[in-house]
This record gives structure tokens, C-alpha cells and sequence, in this order.
């Protein structure tokens, strides 16, 4: 088994490919709940990373098995993604997980470093990951780097 070699990071300002998360939950399983929280998520996650549509590789959404009467990719091309790659997938039924929730892996365009890309988890969904929600720690911290 080969070792991983480590890449030297994109020099500042460079563009880099970034992964963004983010997830929402709909009160329930209606075509037009589906669409205005994919929008609705679809929005911050460009305004919190300072992205717009040309930023966009490839986006993947996933669904809980209780949403199934639309497509989330279906509401980001009626809002105009219409030459973004899109793919909707089931999220695993885990017995007890939260329930009527869409989220979204973006691909991106950026030039943010990795550390710096900001991952939106709105309403009930944030509880599944506030680690990536919270605000980022200080740096101005007397401890050294992995203390």
C-alpha cells in the first residue's frame, strides 16, 4: 500500500474545487414545500460562500424516503440551473433520523480554502450537523495548532 502524497494548497486567490453542504427539512411531503425549501437552501448556500450560478460544477441531492412527491433538482432548474448537473438520490431510512429532509452536496468553484467554505444547515436540519453550522472558532487562540 503507496502512501498519500500531500498537494501544496492553491495559492491564495486561486480557484480550488470545493464541496458544500447543507441540508433543510419540509413540514411535509408537497410538491411546492419541496421546491421553496430547495430554493430557499439552494440561495444561502450561494450568499453564505459568495457564489453564483457560474460557480456551479455539479450539484448531487439526496431526499429521506418520505419525500417523494418531487425532484429537488427539478425546483433548481425551474429556478434557472438549467446547465448544472443534477442528480436526486434516497438517503439511507436510518431508523430514528430526522425526517422530510433534503440535502445538497454542491460542487464548486472557489477561492476560498477549504477551512473557509460555509455549510448551511436551516431550520430543525441544523441539528444534524452543528459542527459545520456553528460559527467558525477563533483563531486567536493562545493554544498551538492540535493542542
Amino acid at each position: 500500500m503507496t502512501t498519500p502524497t500531500s498537494q501544496a494548497p492553491p495559492a491564495p486567490g486561486a480557484l480550488a474545487v470545493r464541496a458544500v453542504r447543507g441540508a433543510t427539512q419540509v413540514a411535509r411531503d408537497d410538491p411546492a414545500l419541496i421546491e421553496q425549501a430547495t430554493g430557499e437552501l439552494l440561495g444561502e448556500i450561494l450568499r453564505r460562500n459568495g457564489l453564483s450560478e457560474a460557480d456551479l460544477i455539479s450539484i448531487v441531492f439526496t431526499a429521506t424516503h418520505d419525500l417523494c412527491s418531487a425532484f429537488p433538482a427539478a425546483a433548481a432548474r425551474k429556478l434557472g440551473l438549467t446547465d448544472v448537473p443534477l442528480l436526486c438520490t434516497s438517503e439511507i431510512a436510518v431508523p430514528g433520523s430526522l425526517q422530510r429532509v433534503i440535502r445538497i452536496l454542491a460542487h464548486v468553484h472557489s477561492t476560498r480554502p477549504r477551512d473557509a467554505v460555509r455549510h448551511v444547515y436551516l431550520g430543525a436540519a441544523a441539528a444534524l450537523r452543528p459542527d459545520l453550522n456553528a460559527p467558525p472558532p477563533r483563531t486567536d487562540s493562545p493554544l498551538p495548532q492540535g493542542a
